[in-house]
């Protein structure tokens, strides 16, 4: 191979060069001519922002490609970066250096607002270089409208009352500036609105008045208001609640109950009649009664009434009243209002001559007395003739005193009945005479049985009804008898529940029977938020029921003082059987041992005592007691633990009304020798010397002390000494757990492990030492007497003494209890005996004596031979 030498080279390439130079115009149209060495552009835009409404007037944004170093070329400019629907016109620019083009930037309509960054392009050659424009696109302006509103959204109006008036506005949106016209739609039957129709400038509200006419039915409705202008069109709605007119004020008249039998020549029986407010109704009532038959007289014979506020009147048969059930009307007018309420009266002659037993101890003094005893005498209660002459059994012990009514009428039948509860919550009827069992019923739920004994020996071994029942003869058809009886149900719950049943039937009355429950204001000991809440297991109903002017009264005590338990009394409507009214005795008691809450009521089963002008008396067991008193002597926070206490039931609430504690009664409360164990006999009206008539309770506790007070200034709490009518320290020497009875100015107490005593009463004084005492000493927990009297002869004094085991009945003179007239360990071969029951007291009735047993009723009498 022939090597070329580079001089040669260079030769050729000189005369190709000289060659081309010569072709002179043909060479400009095939050649670029390179830039000068060191040259080149910039790219700019302006403005370098811009802002684009979506379906407006595009922008523009101006480009310059700069010359730079002799730069002469072209420079040929693309776009990228264009949202969707903005578009570039043109969309590609060639540019001569240092002269401007224009790019139009438009964003649709439909372009979608946001930002971006708009990158321009510009290259030359191989030369290359970019600017930015910083795009924000806005959506396109809303069309002028506007928006309708109503204040209130929902209106309430009452058919025949004033109307009410509903703000309606429109608000300018996007530039509006037209009216608005606005019609109603959806007004019910009877409504108007005023105007019917407007014309509206935005943001200035009008008024439109709807009322609904007297005729106008009661109900909702959706009221619809449409606003127009042009083509456009909104909505606003009222919610509309009508009722109908406002009833005019009224009144309603009741009575209770709504039948009553009387008995011709025998005390009255109260209706209760009220009148009942409606509607706002304020004035007064005055009532007449129509229809009263011949010897039939009604006191007050007309009443004026306040509503709300229950008056008595006292329908009395007189002995040659006519009989029959005619109906009484009562009728009730205020002004042109009149209405009225019916009475179903039965007026019957007396079919049997004899005693009527209807509450513990014979009444609501609790005095013990029965002075219409005509059969038993201090001449034949002997064990000759006198003796065990039955036995009524039961299915449980009998712990309340039977009770006893004369010449009822079963089946067309006259009988004496014996009324007796056992604590295995069942309630018999028997022919007091012959034993005859004429009903039993019992008062346990379904699957319920009786309370177990909560560990407490004190009612055993097991608790259904305990206290003494309370009959009302003139309750209902037949009359009925009220009692509680206690259960528990298969998941352990306990029950209190108060029964009202038919004298001749048993079957429950009045709706019967109600669950007792109550709640009392309180932060003491045992409270939760402020109140003291009544636990049914943790109490038994133990004293006597007591019925007093359509009420029914209950007090409950604990079991055996186990904790958690306050003093409690309730009362409890005899028709309805609701509850009326409750009163806590130790609310907020916050001490301890026996301050702690406590304050039962018990009085080893006698029955809460009650004088005419509707007062309730009792004693109650040791418990929390305030020192501290205030400006009328009572304690501030109402704990009235260990006190002899008064109640006042006006108005049908309870409240306390006066009260007696000892100076010492903390350290007797915290020593457990309180006043609980005993009950309260109210005395009969006496004259002192100087002519004063005092009315008295007597009462007695486990201290050994007999007081006296005055029903009418009890004595209240001091803390050196007692201020009280009359005490006798040391009377009773082992304290007392029972309650005495009254005969002919004398007061009976048996005291435990005592003598049963004779107080007499002088110059309203109980004289300090026993007129005559028993030879018996009577273990715990001594007796309770009764007294059987004709008037005031043939006077004894029963009782009934616990002796391991067995019950001993005595009867000893009213004059003189030295003399025994006889008692049941007299007869040879256990002839009386019978098996002891504590607590329990003899009942004297028609020449029967019933004393309870922990298996049933022994009935002593005249025997026959």
């Amino acid at each position: 191979m022939r090597i070329v030498p580079a001089s040669l080279l260079a030769v050729l390439a000189a005369t190709v060069l000289i060659a081309n130079l010569g072709c002179g115009s043909r060479a400009s149209n095939t050649v670029t001519t390179n830039p000068p060495p060191g040259a080149d552009f910039s790219l700019t835009v302006s403005p370098a922002t811009l802002s684009l409404m979506a379906g407006t007037t595009g922008q523009v944004v101006a480009v310059t490609a700069n010359a730079l170093n002799g730069f002469t070329a072209s420079v040929n400019v693309t776009l990228s970066g264009l949202p969707t629907g903005v578009t570039a016109n043109p969309s590609t620019l060639t540019l001569t250096p240092g002269t401007a083009q224009n790019v139009t930037l438009t964003a649709a309509s439909t372009a979608a607002a946001g930002m971006a960054t708009i990158t321009l392009t510009g290259t030359s050659g191989g030369l290359n270089h970019t600017a930015t424009a910083a795009l924000t696109v806005t959506a396109a302006a809303p069309a002028p409208d506007f928006s309708l509103t109503v204040a209130p959204t929902s209106l309430a109006l009452t058919a025949g009352a004033a109307g009410q008036a509903v703000a309606v506005s429109a608000k300018a949106l996007n530039g509006f500036t037209g009216s608005v016209n606005v019609t109603l739609n959806g007004l019910p039957a009877g409504v108007t609105a005023n105007p019917s129709t407007l014309t509206l400038i935005p943001g200035t509200a009008q008024n439109v008045t709807l009322t609904a006419g007297s005729t106008a039915a009661a109900g909702m409705a959706t009221i619809t208001l449409t606003g127009t202008s042009g083509s456009l069109n909104h909505m606003a709605t009222v919610a509309l609640t009508l009722t109908a007119a406002a009833p005019a004020p009224d009144f309603s008249l009741t009575v209770a109950p709504t039948s009553l039998a009387l008995t011709a020549g025998a005390a009255g029986h109260a209706v209760v009649v009220n009148a009942n407010a409606l509607n706002g109704f304020t004035a007064s009532v005055n009532v007449t009664l129509n229809g009263l038959p011949t010897g039939v007289t009604a006191n007050p014979s007309t009443l004026t009434l306040t509503p709300g506020t229950a008056q008595n009147v006292t329908l009395t048969a007189s002995s040659t009243a006519a009989t029959g059930t005619p109906t009484v009307t009562f009728t009730g007018t205020s002004g042109d209002l009149i209405h009225s309420a019916t009475l179903q009266l039965n007026v019957s002659v007396a079919t049997a001559v004899g005693i009527d037993v209807t509450t513990y101890h014979y009444d609501n003094a609790r005095d013990g007395l029965n002075a219409n005893e005509t059969t038993l005498t201090p001449g034949n209660v002997n064990s000759t003739s006198f003796g065990k002459v039955g036995f009524y059994g039961t299915d449980g012990r009998v712990d309340g005193a039977p009770l006893y009514l004369s010449g009822m009428t079963f089946n067309g039948q006259p009988h004496n009945v014996l009324y007796v509860v056992s604590e295995h919550d069942s309630v018999y009827a028997f022919d007091a005479d012959s034993g005859v069992q004429l009903w039993k019923i019992s008062v346990l739920g379904t699957n319920e049985t009786t309370s177990d004994d909560h560990y407490c020996g004190q009612i055993t071994p097991e608790i259904g009804i305990t206290s003494t029942p309370v009959i009302d003869r003139s309750y209902g058809a037949h009359g009925g008898i009220f009692v509680v009886g206690m259960t528990k149900d298969a998941s352990g719950n306990y029950h209190q529940r108060l029964h009202a049943l038919d004298l001749t039937t048993g079957a429950e009355l009045s709706g019967g029977p109600t669950e007792i429950q109550a709640t009392y204001p309180g932060t003491g000991a045992f409270s939760s938020n402020g109140l003291q809440t009544f636990n049914p297991g943790s109490y038994a109903e133990r004293v006597g029921l007591l019925l007093m002017n359509g009420t029914i009264y209950l007090g409950w005590t604990s079991h055996c003082d186990q904790r958690p338990y306050t003093g409690w009394l309730m009362a409890y409507s005899e028709q309805a059987l609701k509850q009326t009214s409750v009163l806590n005795l130790t609310p907020n008691s916050g001490g301890t041992g026996f301050g702690e809450g406590a304050g039962s009521i018990w009085m080893s089963g006698a029955g809460l005592a009650a004088d005419t002008s509707g007062n309730i008396y009792f004693l109650d067991a040791n418990g929390g007691f305030d020192a501290t008193l205030d400006a009328n002597g009572f304690p501030v926070h109402g704990d009235y633990g260990n006190a002899f206490m008064k109640i006042s039931t006006a108005s049908g609430k309870l409240a306390v009304a006066d009260y007696f504690n000892s100076s010492n009664t903390v350290m007797e409360s915290d020593d457990d020798q309180d006043l609980g164990s005993g009950g309260v006999l109210l005395l009969p009206d006496l004259t002192d010397s100087k002519g004063q008539v005092h009315q008295l309770a007597v009462g007695a506790g486990k201290d050994s002390s007999i007081y006296i007070v005055d029903r009418n200034d009890m004595g209240k709490f001091h803390s050196v000494s007692n201020n009280i009518y009359q005490q006798l320290p040391g009377a009773l020497a082992n304290g007392e757990w029972g309650m005495p009875a009254w005969f002919n100015g004398t007061v009976y107490y048996g005291g435990q492990n005592d003598m049963l005593k004779a107080f007499s009463v002088v110059n309203a004084q109980l004289q300090p030492t026993p007129a005559s005492q028993s030879s018996t000493v009577f273990s715990y927990p001594g007796t309770t007497p009764s007294v059987s009297a004709n008037g005031t002869q043939n006077g004894i004094v029963w009782a009934v003494e616990n002796s391991s085991g067995n019950g001993v009945l005595h009867a000893c003179s009213a004059a003189e209890l030295g003399r025994e007239l006889y008692n049941s360990n007299q007869a040879a071969n256990g002839r009386d005996s019978f098996a002891d029951n504590k607590f329990i007291t003899p009942v004297v009735a028609n020449g029967k004596v019933y004393v309870g047993t922990p298996t049933g009723v022994a009935v002593f009498g005249l025997l026959t031979h």
